[in-house]
This record gives C-alpha cells, sequence and structure tokens, in this order.
C-alpha cells in the first residue's frame, strides 16, 4: 500500500475501508501511526523470542510490556510520539531478533488478513483489561502467555485452518482476562450496588476523570480528600459510582458530560482539569488543551502527563486555579434526563435471581435485550437510542459501556420490580452479561441461545472486538452489530461468520425488534 498511512482497526475508519494519508479519523497522524505499527513488530518479534525460548513463565518485564505496548495501540489511547519511541526502546533491550514488518500483514492475502486482524485486535483490546487486573495485582499466567501466542502467529506463515481456532481461542482466554479482572474490582473496591448519579456540577473546584481505571480513580480521590476539590466521572468512569470503596468518599460527587466523542464540545467550557486514564482522549482543542492531564498509557504531546508515581498534585493545583463554577450548574443527558442508574453487575442482577425468573414465568417479562458497546460520533449510532424507546413495555434492557449515553437518561419505569434499564457497568462488565446469561439458562434448564435475549450490539475499538471473539467463542448467534461492521473481515470471513453465527448488521430498529421477538 503506497500511502503514507494505513489503519482500519476502528468503526470510524474512513470509507469503512481504511484510513490513508496524513492522518486518521482519530486524528492520529500519518508519523504516529506508523510508530504504532514498528510497536506492533517489535512486539511480534519479542513474542516470536519468548515462544521459541519455551521458558515456563513469562518473565515479568516481557509480561508488562506485552500489556503496555498492546495497550498503547488502542484507538484513542496514544498519540505522542516521543512516548512511542521510548516503548519501542524498552522493547529492543528485552528481544534480539529483528522486528517483525507489518507491511507483510498489511499487504497480505486478504482472508490471512483479516483473521490475523481479528486475532491482533484482540489481543490489543485484551492487553487493556490485563493491565487494570495488574496495577490491582491480580495477573494470570496463561493470559499473559497468550499474549506471545497469538502475536507469534500474527507474525507468521499460517492458513485459514490455523487461524479460526486462534481466533475463538482469543475470545476464550478474553474470557478469563475480564474474570480476573472482574475478580480485581469487585474483591478491591466491593460488590457494586445500583446507584443514582446526578449530572449537576456543584459550585467550586472540581476535576472530571475520564476512562476505565479505578486504581487511577481511588488515588486521586485519596489525594484530594479533604482539599475542596470535587471529583467527577466521565464516560466509562460512571460505573465507579457503584463501587463501595469508591462511592464512600462524598467528594465524589456525580458524572460530567455525555458520551465521550462530544468532549470536544463539553470540555470547551468547563473551568477544571480533565484527567485521562485510558482511551476516549480525542486531540484537544485549543480552547482546553491547558486542562488535560493524561496518565498511565495515555499519552498526547505537550500535554502534562502524570508518571509512575501517580502524584496528582499538577492536575489539584489546576483545580484549585481555575476554581470551578461560582454556582451550581445544571446538566442533562442527551435525551434532558438528569439522572442516570448504575451497579447491576452480575452480583446485583444474580441475587434477584429468583425475582427475575418469577417476572419471566409469570409473563411479566417477555424479552431481555443487551444493547450496549462501544459509541461513536458517525451517524446511524441513533439506532441504539430508536431501538431502546421502541422496545416493548415488557422487555428488560441491559446494558453497558459507553454506548448507553444514547439513552441511559431515560426512565424506562419498572417491570415485575425490577427497573427495565439495568446498567451492568464498562466493556469489561460484558463478563457480568454472560455470567447473567449463563444462570438463566441454567434455570430454565436451556442453551443460552434459546434464552429470551439478544444481543444488539454498538462497535467502535478494539475492546469490542475482543468481547465479540468471546461471545463467539461461547457459540452466542444471531448478534446484530453495528452501526457498520469490520473493515477488517473480509468477505470470505464474513461469510464464515454468518454462517455459523448468524451475525447479523443492524437495520431499521422496529423490524430489528420484530425479528428478535420472533426467532
Amino acid at each position: 500500500m503506497n500511502t503514507e498511512m494505513f489503519c482500519f482497526q476502528c468503526e470510524q475508519t474512513a470509507g469503512c475501508s481504511g484510513c490513508t494519508g496524513k492522518a486518521g479519523v482519530c486524528g492520529k497522524k500519518a508519523e504516529t501511526a506508523g510508530l504504532q505499527d514498528r510497536l506492533t513488530g517489535a512486539l511480534i518479534s519479542l513474542a516470536k523470542d519468548e515462544e521459541r525460548a519455551g521458558r515456563e513463565k513469562l518473565p515479568e518485564a516481557v509480561a508488562e510490556l506485552m500489556m503496555r505496548g498492546l495497550f498503547a495501540t488502542v484507538t484513542n489511547v496514544n498519540f505522542d510520539d516521543a512516548a512511542l519511541e521510548d516503548l519501542i526502546k524498552e522493547i529492543h533491550g528485552q528481544k534480539e531478533t529483528e522486528d517483525y514488518n507489518m507491511e507483510a500483514l498489511w499487504n497480505g492475502n486478504e482472508d490471512i488478513r483479516s483473521l490475523k486482524s481479528l486475532i491482533l485486535f484482540g489481543l490489543r483490546g485484551m492487553a487493556a483489561y490485563a493491565w487494570h487486573a495488574a496495577v490491582l495485582g491480580y495477573q494470570d499466567e496463561e493470559v499473559n502467555r497468550f499474549f506471545c501466542t497469538g502475536l507469534a502467529a500474527v507474525g507468521s506463515e499460517q492458513t485459514m485452518e490455523q487461524l479460526l481456532p486462534l481466533v475463538l481461542k482469543t475470545g476464550e482466554v478474553n474470557l478469563k482476562c475480564m474474570e480476573l479482572l472482574d475478580r480485581a474490582n469487585t474483591e478491591t473496591y466491593g460488590t457494586p450496588e445500583p446507584t443514582e448519579v446526578g449530572m449537576n456540577v456543584e459550585k467550586g473546584p472540581f476535576i472530571v476523570v475520564s476512562g476505565h481505571d479505578l486504581y487511577i480513580l481511588k488515588r486521586l480521590l485519596e489525594q484530594t480528600e479533604g482539599k475542596g476539590v470535587n471529583i467527577y466521572t466521565h464516560g466509562e468512569m460512571l460505573p465507579a459510582h457503584g463501587y463501595p470503596e469508591l462511592k464512600k468518599y462524598p467528594h465524589l460527587k456525580g458524572n460530567f458530560g455525555t458520551a465521550w466523542q462530544n468532549q470536544q464540545k463539553e470540555f470547551a467550557g468547563i473551568p477544571a482539569p480533565v484527567l485521562f486514564t485510558t482511551n476516549c482522549l480525542m486531540p484537544p482543542k485549543d480552547s482546553y488543551k491547558d486542562r488535560i492531564f493524561t496518565t498511565e498509557v495515555v499519552a498526547y504531546p505537550e500535554m502534562v502527563h502524570i508518571g509512575e508515581d501517580r502524584d496528582f498534585t499538577p492536575v489539584i493545583e489546576k483545580a484549585l486555579e481555575l476554581g470551578g463554577y461560582s454556582e451550581e450548574q445544571e446538566f442533562s443527558g442527551i435525551n434532558g434526563g438528569k439522572i442516570m442508574t448504575t451497579g447491576f453487575a452480575h452480583g446485583t442482577v444474580l441475587a434477584a435471581a429468583d425475582q427475575v425468573i418469577d417476572a419471566v414465568k409469570q409473563g411479566a417479562i417477555r424479552h431481555f435485550f443487551l444493547v450496549g458497546g462501544c459509541d461513536g460520533a458517525k451517524p446511524g449510532r441513533n439506532y441504539y437510542t430508536e431501538f431502546v424507546k421502541k422496545a416493548p413495555q415488557d422487555s428488560v434492557i441491559l446494558t453497558l459501556a459507553c454506548g448507553k449515553y444514547r439513552f441511559n437518561d431515560l426512565d424506562l419505569g419498572t417491570i415485575g420490580g425490577l427497573p427495565r434499564l439495568m446498567d451492568m457497568g464498562q466493556c469489561n462488565d460484558a463478563y457480568s452479561a454472560i455470567r447473567v446469561a449463563v444462570a438463566l439458562a441454567e434455570a430454565f434448564d436451556c442453551g443460552v441461545n434459546e434464552l429470551p435475549l439478544s444481543l444488539v450490539l454498538s462497535w467502535y475499538e478494539q475492546k469490542a472486538v475482543c468481547i465479540l471473539l468471546t461471545l463467539l467463542h461461547l457459540g452466542i448467534k444471531n448478534i446484530l452489530l453495528g452501526p457498520s461492521l469490520p473493515a477488517f473481515v473480509s468477505p470470505n470471513v464474513l461469510n464464515f461468520l454468518v454462517e455459523h453465527y448468524n451475525l447479523q448488521p443492524i437495520g431499521e430498529p422496529e423490524a430489528d425488534i420484530q425479528k428478535l421477538l420472533n426467532r
């Protein structure tokens, strides 16, 4: 490909085929894309070295580099060329062989490229989950080892027959990784509880925290305690309000803003700093770039980065300097609602399993729709809002990840004594949805595909890819996916997914609802 860059790993990719030229739709420049390819090629070489070494246990330094390096290439995480170059140097210090040339992948056979991309992008998403668990002290040798196994396969001659099982294996290992992170979060912060979260911002200094990293939020809450600085979540950090060990801090006040892709408008006028802990970072506008801080793997040129000491003094000082609003400010969701509810993870839902089962048996609940996934800016995502609004009154809407911002300020009422809309958490909390589905299947003595349960998913980046692979590994069929299908899935691979799993693109909300109810 004779272009300055080539990237097709996310849903917004140009023309549903690939970002080329000087910059991608996400704002990533060609030079940065090239460095991320070099970083991936270095990781593949390191993975091959480890596979040849055949050590019983992956060295700690290698495992850490695998997680951090893959995480850095997730969409909207690291835009900083200097940080990427430093990471490449670290990887080179751990290996001996020449870097894999990513052009061999991008210019290879379409179907092989498609399957290898599913593995590679799935590994990138899984690395983010593994990283969050690792900072809490939770690691799994099989998960760590599979980063090497998967990357080595991406950089080796493989047939479709060899790659297809590895695609599903990626989903299997990601399930274990999500379970690991669920255990890390609940054992550290407690079992999430249903919690109402307001959107207003009180007067006085405050900090907005975006992303997924609960550990960073906890450190910030500790460092701001008693300093007169309030904390507001943003985007995927919203579910933090449900964890007992986080919600106990009285200065964790509420949630600011709507979905991540609206940040360039919503951050423009706030008198407060914003701390990015994971992906969701868009190139900051001049109107607020002096108030953006990054930490962990997230980085952007010229932004203040909080390093490994996790000392958030610069963020706190900026909040005090700006002073916040002089009076309380009222905000609402995209549908005008003032309150969102979160905290319906598997621990809460399964505690009410008898109530749920009785409601189904008595006919109060006809169907469950899991409407969740990543949000994005591309037109067509209002489909998910309309789907939820038009879902029948005798249905329950389960949701997770940032796609819920399309409708999570709606009041859908209750059914069988339960709320019709249940936010199960972040994207990694797809594990909660899986736990609930398996428990219901056991209760009704049937398979998951026989349940009155339908999955309507939105996708944007690589975490959604690894979750989709987990669902395929579990044999879950009839998934609707949108707003467009992945550009990296070739026609032949797509035909395989349709034939074996009946994976389908979304259509019109009303027609899709009827199709799912009648299947």
